[in-house]
């Protein structure tokens, strides 16, 4: 069962705001599952990465197989570390019947998920 993990100290650098969210569109419902202050784009990924696993433990199996392709892709990894080093925000939506699960990372200082314009 998921549950709600935060793992927000006081005192501590937060470069990165993570968070992972289950939102039921045709209710109109949003269930926050957890949140996290990273200090480096890795930590933030690495949060966003074991968020995963444990919802991908609960999806069906189509959902679970797109999502664990996400988690084993070394490509995108890559990219979204860039994008978090370049203080762009990095998110990824998992898709399943009735919900859909977000999860983010939002830079220090970022207010939006829309990129910046070059």
């Amino acid at each position: 069962m998921l549950t709600m993990a935060s793992a927000v100290r006081p005192g501590l650098r937060a470069d990165f705001l993570c968070e992972a969210v289950a939102y039921c569109p045709h209710a109109n419902r949003r269930f926050r599952l957890g949140s996290y202050a990273a200090g480096t784009p890795r930590l933030a990924l690495r949060w966003l990465h074991a968020r995963a696993g444990d919802i991908i433990d609960q999806l069906d199996p189509p959902a679970a197989v797109v999502a664990r392709d996400w988690l084993d892709d070394q490509a995108e990894h890559e990219r979204a570390l860039e994008l978090l080093a370049e203080g762009e925000p990095y998110e990824r939506v998992v898709h399943e019947a009735e919900l859909r699960y977000l999860l983010s990372v939002l830079p220090a200082g970022c207010t939006s998920f829309f990129r910046r314009a070059p």
